[in-house]
C-alpha cells in the first residue's frame, strides 16, 4: 500500500482483529475503544449524509468522524476550533517555548501510572515556571503558561514531556505594571531544571507513600518504599532535560506552532510510508544522530505490524485526562480579568470577546461560510439524505457527477 493512501485506520482494520485476539489480556478498555473508533472513522459504521452541490449538482457521500482525540484524521478541525478560542488570549509580547522532559526510568514506570505521573508532570512544570518567574532575582512577575502533553518520541517510543508556551513577561506582584523579561531570554534553563528535578522527585515520593503508584513485572520490587528510595537516588544526580527555544516571531507564529502541537497524535498519517509483508514503514527523526549537523535527520523505520500497533497504543491517555492545560494569568479562575489588566498595562486595545464575534456573525455583519463545500466547484453543498449508523447506501451517488 503506497504512501498516498496508507492510514493508521488501514493498519487497524487489516490487522486489528488478530492483534486484539493475541493481546486480549494486555489491552485496556480505553485502548480497545481507540482501536474501534479509528477503524470506524469516516465509514458507514458511524453514519453520515449524502450531499448535493447547489451549483454543479454533483452528489457526494460524507461519513461521520469518530472525533476520538487519538485519531489522526479528527484533529485538524478540533485544533482549528481550539485556536480560534485562544486568539483572544494572546498578548503583544514575545512568546517562548519551554520543554520539560522526564528521564527514561520515570518514563518506564509512568506507563502503568499514567494519570498520576502525567498529572505531576503538568503540576510540577507549571509550579517550576511560576516559582522561578515570581522570584525577584529572575523576573519577579506573575506569568501565564499553556502546557501541552506529548507522550511519544519520533519512533513512537514512550517519552513523556510537556511543551510550554509562555509570554515573555508578566504582572508585577502588586498588579500595577507589566514586567518584561530580557530580550531573547526568558528564564535560566539550569535553574528551571534543578527545581523541576527536586520538586518532581519529592512529589513522586509523596505519591508512593500515599499508595498511588502501581508496579508490575521487573519493577514490582519498587512497591517497597526503601527500595523505591534507593531507586530514586541516582535520579537526583543526573541532569533533567529542560530547554527553552528562541522567542517566536510574533503572535501569528505562536498560533501556527500551537496548531501543529496542541492536537497532535502519536503519528500522523502523512508519516506513514508503506504496509507490506515486512511490516509498517514510517518516517521519523533521529535526534541522536549528530554525525553530520548539516544533514537532515529524517529516516525511515520498519516495525512488525503488531509492534507498530503496540507502540501506537502506548500513548492512549486515561479517560478524562486533559492534555492541554493553562496556568497563571490564563488559568480559568480570573483569566478574563487578568488578561484585561495585562492589556491595559501594555497599552493595547482589548480583544473582541468571542461571544461578541459570534453575535456579529449571526447578525449578518460577516458572511457565514457553508458547512459543506463542493470539491469540484467550491459552491455550497446541501444535505439531501442522512445515513444512519451501520446503514448501507441504497445506491451509488447520482450519475450526474459521482464522487
Amino acid at each position: 500500500m503506497g504512501p498516498s493512501a496508507l492510514e493508521v485506520a488501514d493498519i487497524f482494520r487489516a490487522h486489528g482483529p488478530a492483534f486484539r485476539a493475541a493481546q486480549r489480556s494486555h489491552l485496556s478498555l480505553g485502548q480497545l475503544k481507540v482501536m474501534t473508533a479509528i477503524e470506524q472513522c469516516r465509514t458507514a459504521a458511524l453514519g453520515g449524509h449524502v450531499l448535493r452541490c447547489t451549483d454543479c449538482e454533483r452528489d457526494q457521500v460524507s461519513y461521520n468522524s469518530c472525533r476520538n482525540r487519538h485519531c489522526p484524521k479528527c484533529q485538524a478541525a478540533a485544533a482549528k476550533r481550539w485556536l480560534e478560542a485562544r486568539q483572544a488570549d494572546l498578548l503583544p509580547v514575545d512568546y517562548y517555548h519551554v520543554v520539560f522532559t522526564l528521564p527514561a526510568p520515570i518514563s518506564d514506570i509512568a506507563y502503568y501510572n499514567k494519570a498520576v505521573i502525567y498529572g505531576l508532570l503538568f503540576e510540577i512544570a507549571a509550579e517550576t515556571l511560576t516559582t522561578i518567574a515570581a522570584d525577584p532575582k529572575h523576573l519577579g512577575a506573575q506569568i501565564a503558561a499553556t502546557l501541552v502533553l506529548h507522550t511519544w518520541g519520533s519512533a513512537l517510543t514512550h517519552h513523556p514531556h510537556v511543551h510550554g508556551i509562555v509570554p515573555g513577561g508578566g504582572l508585577s506582584p502588586d498588579g500595577k505594571r507589566w514586567v518584561s523579561c530580557k530580550p531573547g531570554f526568558f528564564l535560566s534553563v539550569r535553574v528551571l531544571s534543578r527545581l523541576f528535578r527536586r520538586r518532581f522527585l519529592e512529589a513522586l515520593e509523596e505519591a508512593h507513600r500515599a499508595g498511588k503508584l502501581q508496579f508490575f513485572g521487573v519493577t514490582a520490587g519498587l512497591s517497597d518504599l526503601k527500595v523505591f528510595a534507593r531507586w530514586l537516588a541516582p535520579l537526583r544526580k543526573i541532569e533533567w532535560v529542560v530547554y527553552a527555544k528562541r522567542p517566536f516571531a510574533g503572535p501569528e507564529a505562536v498560533l501556527a506552532y500551537l496548531s501543529r502541537y496542541t492536537h497532535r497524535v502519536a503519528i500522523a498519517n502523512s508519516r506513514l510510508v508503506a504496509m507490506d509483508e515486512r511490516g509498517v514503514t514510517f518516517k521519523w527523526k533521529d535526534y541522536r544522530d549528530k554525525s553530520n549537523p548539516d544533514r537532515p535527520r529524517h529516516k525511515t523505520m520498519t516495525l512488525a505490524v503488531d509492534e507498530f500497533m503496540r507502540r501506537f497504543l502506548l500513548h492512549v491517555l486515561p479517560g478524562g485526562f486533559h492534555r492541554i492545560r493553562h496556568f497563571g494569568l490564563i488559568a480559568n479562575n480570573g483569566r478574563k480579568e487578568k488578561l484585561a489588566l495585562a492589556r491595559e498595562l501594555l497599552g493595547v486595545v482589548p480583544a473582541v470577546p468571542t461571544d461578541l464575534v459570534e453575535d456579529a456573525h449571526a447578525a449578518g455583519d460577516e458572511p457565514v461560510r457553508p458547512n459543506f463545500v463542493c470539491t469540484h466547484c467550491g459552491a455550497q453543498m446541501l444535505v439531501v439524505e442522512s445515513i444512519m449508523r451501520g446503514q448501507s447506501i441504497r445506491a451509488p451517488p447520482s450519475a450526474r457527477g459521482g464522487l
